[in-house]
Parts: C-alpha cells; sequence; structure tokens
C-alpha cells in the first residue's frame, strides 16, 4: 500500500497539468497578438536587417506607443519561462535527465530572447534620441553604438542562441513524446518537423556577419509561427489530457497475476499453521 501511495504523490496532478497547458496557450496566444501590432506598426522583423539610418527613424517615429508594444511583445514572450520549467513535472517525467536538462535550456532561451527583446525599451531610445537630435558625428557615433548592441543583444544573443536553445527544448520534448506517448505521437512528429524548419533561420542571422551564408526568407517568418502554433497545441493537448488515467503506470496482468500470489501465499500458510 506504502508504494502505491508513493506512486500516486509522483504523479501529476490534475490542477498542475490545467496550469502548465493555460500558460503555454496564454503565452504563444498573447506573444501572437503582440508581435502581430509590432509588425504592423514596425515592420518587423524584416525591419531588423536595416543599418541604423533607417531603424532609428522609424523607431523615433512610432512614438512611446512602439516602446509599450517592444515591453508587451518582450513580457508576454516570458510567460513561457513558466510553463516550460513545469512541464516535466505536468509530464509525470521529473526523473526524466534528458528532459530536465531540455528544461533548463529552454528557459534559458526565453531569458535570452526577453534581453533581445527589452534593449528596444531600454537602449534604443537613448541612441535613437542621439541620432535624430544630434550633428553628423554623434549621428555617426549612434549608429555605430547601434549596430554594436543589435549584433550582441538581437543577432547574438536573443536570435543565435536564444532560438537555438529554443529549438533544443523543443527537439527533446518532441522526441520524448514520440518514444513515451505521454502525449499525443503526431505532437511530437510535428515538434520535430517545426523545430527543423525554425533551425533554418539561423541561416539569415549568420548571413549578418558571413557575407554570402545561403538564406532561405520564408524561413524566419514559417519558423517561428509553426513553432508558436506547436507551443500552442502542447498546451491544448495538456489541458485535454487526463492526467492520471493516461500517465500512469500500467502493470501487465503476469505482475498483477504475481501480486495477487503473494497476497495469496502469506493466509494459505498461516491456515495450513
Amino acid at each position: 500500500m506504502s508504494v502505491r501511495r508513493d506512486m500516486a504523490r509522483s504523479l501529476p496532478t490534475d490542477a498542475l497539468r490545467r496550469v502548465t497547458g493555460s500558460l503555454f496557450l496564454l503565452g504563444s496566444v498573447t506573444f501572437a497578438v503582440a508581435a502581430t501590432v509590432l509588425s504592423s506598426t514596425f515592420d518587423w522583423p524584416d525591419i531588423l536587417r536595416e543599418p541604423a539610418g533607417v531603424v532609428l527613424p522609424a523607431f523615433a517615429a512610432g512614438g512611446t506607443g512602439l516602446v509599450w508594444t517592444w515591453f508587451a511583445t518582450a513580457w508576454t514572450y516570458a510567460i513561457l519561462a513558466v510553463p516550460v520549467l513545469l512541464l516535466p513535472a505536468a509530464l509525470g517525467r521529473s526523473d526524466d535527465a534528458a528532459l530536465r536538462v531540455a528544461t533548463y535550456v529552454g528557459a534559458s532561451s526565453v531569458v535570452l530572447s526577453l534581453i533581445g527583446f527589452l534593449r528596444w525599451v531600454f537602449v534604443v531610445p537613448a541612441l535613437t534620441q542621439s541620432y535624430v537630435t544630434g550633428d553628423a558625428t554623434t549621428r555617426a557615433a549612434a549608429g555605430a553604438a547601434w549596430t554594436a548592441q543589435h549584433q550582441f543583444g538581437g543577432a547574438l544573443l536573443g536570435e543565435h542562441l536564444g532560438q537555438l536553445m529554443a529549438v533544443g527544448w523543443s527537439v527533446t520534448v518532441g522526441i520524448i513524446i514520440v518514444r513515451t506517448r505521454v502525449l499525443p505521437r503526431w505532437l511530437g512528429l510535428v515538434g520535430l518537423a517545426v523545430s527543423l524548419l525554425y533551425l533554418l533561420n539561423q541561416g539569415d542571422i549568420l548571413a549578418t556577419t558571413i557575407p554570402g551564408f545561403p538564406v532561405w526568407d520564408l524561413a524566419g517568418l514559417l519558423g517561428s509561427t509553426m513553432w508558436g502554433l506547436w507551443v500552442a497545441a502542447l498546451g491544448v493537448m495538456l489541458l485535454l489530457r487526463r492526467t492520471r488515467r493516461d500517465f500512469a503506470p500500467v502493470r501487465s496482468r503476469a505482475e498483477t497475476g504475481a501480486g495477487n500470489l503473494d497476497m495469496i501465499r502469506p493466509a494459505a500458510g498461516t491456515g495450513a499453521r
């Protein structure tokens, strides 16, 4: 009986599963809304590859509203860090070493992306002010500073490392789903396909420093969109899944029979005495 109690304690609760699924869904949907607003008002993400002479005047024209849009985009994406950390327990696989490592990688990817987004709130406005109000020398200095912070905080941290880690997390989760069937197998297969597509966006990032590097222009749009939809689907599947029935270990008939015999034998022995 004590073994059964310990097993029951280790199983994910319905409440935890629902919270994790809801946060995956909330994060992906709210980020999609914020990113859509950002795209329509600031031509994001295409404008990321433009020089300072294009980006900074456009940013200045956006005013305070654009800064708040970047703020909303950053923190709606940051929501995903919480369900990423909760996922192993929600799946009943807290002891899975690969998933534990992937969880830290996934949470770190959110933090790196958050840094990339928030520089538009705390760094870019000051550079923009210097650029649009300064003389030629000041504009040149602001433009150089813009390029440096953009390549470091944006291309390196937010896009290269952030996206690579996000892909690593989703690949691991996809493989675990396919192998264990802890969630529908199709979800794992789609996760693997979407992750590969998202990975192709690295060509566009590397091309900022390696001229002539192969670039597929649609990789960023399709990869990020499909990855976001997959995260939302992960949340929905967690909400629809009945935790205890689906995640509880299934005992074979042989094991059950052996257990019944073990329970009967002491009683038979006692009767013989």
